[in-house]
């Protein structure tokens, strides 16, 4: 065989080589079967004479074509083990999986560019994480020194004590982070909600036990430590006024007494209810007598702090009513008139204003209590009876008052006008203008007078001839004249005055003198 044939032999050798080369690259990174065929394609172009090629210049150009696909696997691949490396990372701190992805295989640019996609996502999702934890690790070292509480758990450890970076920021762990925070956030509640009990209690035994003030201060103002301490410190302070409460066991039980009387009135207890609470009246008192007390004063100030809105109400109607009752009778008392500020209206004008708003204010009550009573089924008492009937029950009791008064006021009235008409008195009143037919004063003078000239003489002592016989038929006519005089008060067209009917006594007596 000639050298020349023996060459293009070993050209098709080296082409069919290379060919194979290139296949194998190609399966490597993936290349699709149509890219191939197309890259294919580009080889047999350059194989062909038409393009001047010698097969020393096609070697060449695949030479480069390998050499240069050779250097794109090599920076896929590095690019691939960094993204790998950034992924395990990430996969450690947040406990997460790792991209589906073959390490030992050439990656497409497609697969790239997702892979970086997902480290992006996933380092946000770090910061996220991250932002999260510090934030809870911040609060539950805060609400640790409040308590005084110390990590006991690992996973608590973990959290607090180590490096920050090194914690593991799984959901489960941020979870389980969360839930920690909630309890001492609910255990700083307790203890903050008992500190306010304990305060409470101890300011009643304060009370109860006339604490000085000074005692009083140094404890209140320990509010810079812990919480756990301040709890300590009520706690101590609490046991000790327990132990002072039992050593002066009868002063506690009359302090609580007072409380208990003034819950009464603010819940308007009857005195059948008052009555219920038997140990109210024992002498014997000891520890039972002053818990029971204690309960008694616990169970009214549920009962007022549950109902204190329809207390309130009531306890306002009643201030309303008692103010009421009082501008009444202001209304009714002559020496009103002397006051020359002002009030005189004032008054009248707030007594009108409640005369109208009572009654409204009653309605209003009366939808509060029937919702009340439609919640709790039964009945709203005051003072023993229902609230209604206790209202109703008040202003009958005024109209009754006023009726009475109004009657004592007219029986006052025609007293004194028969001790002024017996006795001569001389009451002025200011003089009015006459009505037209009204009798003048002069006619009505000497009708009375004659009249009473009559009785004077009847009133003459028996000595002078008069027997007691005749001293009976004065009294008579006396009280004839009473009656007149209580006709002569009811009639509205004679406003008569005692100084219409005698001026003076000395008239009087010169008119007598004359009839007789």
């Amino acid at each position: 065989m000639r050298k020349s044939e023996i060459h293009a032999a070993e050209s098709v050798a080296c082409l069919g080589k290379a060919l194979g080369e290139l296949k194998d690259i190609w399966e490597e990174i993936g290349i699709p079967e149509d890219q191939r065929l197309q890259r294919t394609d580009a080889v047999h172009m350059h194989i062909k004479e038409e393009d001047g090629l010698t097969m020393l210049q096609l070697e060449k150009d695949l030479r480069t074509q390998v050499k240069m696909m050779l250097k794109e696997k090599s920076a896929r691949q590095s690019e691939l083990k960094s993204l790998i490396q950034q992924d395990q990372d990430l996969c450690d701190l947040l406990c997460d999986d790792l991209f589906p992805i073959h390490p030992e295989r050439v990656p497409s640019q497609q697969q790239l560019q997702n892979y970086r996609q997902h480290i992006n996502a996933r380092n946000q999702e770090r910061e996220r994480r991250h932002a999260e934890f510090m934030g809870m690790k911040r609060q539950i070292t805060v609400l640790m020194e409040d308590l005084e509480q110390h990590p006991d758990t690992s996973f608590e450890k973990d959290a607090v004590c180590e490096d920050e970076d090194a914690f593991c920021l799984s959901l489960e762990n941020l979870s389980a982070l969360k839930v920690l925070l909630h309890q001492l956030e609910s255990r700083k509640a307790e203890s903050e909600a008992l500190c306010v009990s304990i305060r409470g209690r101890i300011e009643q035994l304060w009370e109860m036990l006339q604490v000085p003030e000074e005692e009083r201060e140094s404890l209140m103002q320990n509010t810079l430590t812990s919480l756990k301490s301040r709890l300590n410190a009520l706690q101590a302070e609490l046991q000790r006024l327990e132990e002072l409460k039992k050593k002066n066991i009868q002063r506690v039980i009359h302090a609580i007494r007072s409380e208990i009387v003034k819950f009464w009135e603010k819940c308007y207890f009857s005195p059948e209810q008052r009555q219920a609470f038997t140990s109210y009246h024992s002498d014997d008192l000891d520890e039972e007598v002053l818990r029971g007390h204690e309960l008694e004063l616990e169970r009214l100030k549920q009962d007022y702090a549950e109902h204190s809105e329809l207390y309130d109400a009531v306890s306002t109607w009643s201030s309303n009513w008692a103010l009421y009752q009082e501008l009444e009778k202001k209304a009714t008392d002559p020496s009103r008139f002397n006051n020359r500020g002002g009030n005189l209206l004032k008054e009248e004008k707030q007594r009108v204003d409640l005369q109208k708003s009572l009654p409204k204010l009653e309605k209003s009550l009366k939808a509060q209590i029937d919702q009340w009573e439609a919640a709790h089924c039964k009945e709203f008492r005051v003072n023993g009876q229902p609230f209604l009937q206790f209202v109703e029950d008040q202003w009958n009791q005024h109209r009754m008052e006023k009726e009475r008064e109004k009657e004592e006021r007219q029986m006052k009235k025609m007293k004194q006008t028969e001790e002024d008409l017996l006795y001569g008195t001389i009451i002025r009143t200011p003089t009015k203008r006459r009505l037209a037919g009204t009798p003048t004063p002069g006619k009505t003078r000497k009708v009375l007078t004659a009249y009473v000239c009559e009785l004077s003489v009847g009133a003459r002592t028996p000595a002078r001839g008069r027997t007691p016989r005749g001293l009976e038929r004065n009294k008579e006519n006396i009280s004839h004249l009473s009656g007149a005089l209580r006709t002569i008060a009811a009639s509205p067209q004679r406003n008569y005055s005692i100084t219409s009917v005698a001026s003076s006594y000395s008239e009087f007596a010169v008119s007598s003198l004359s009839c007789s």
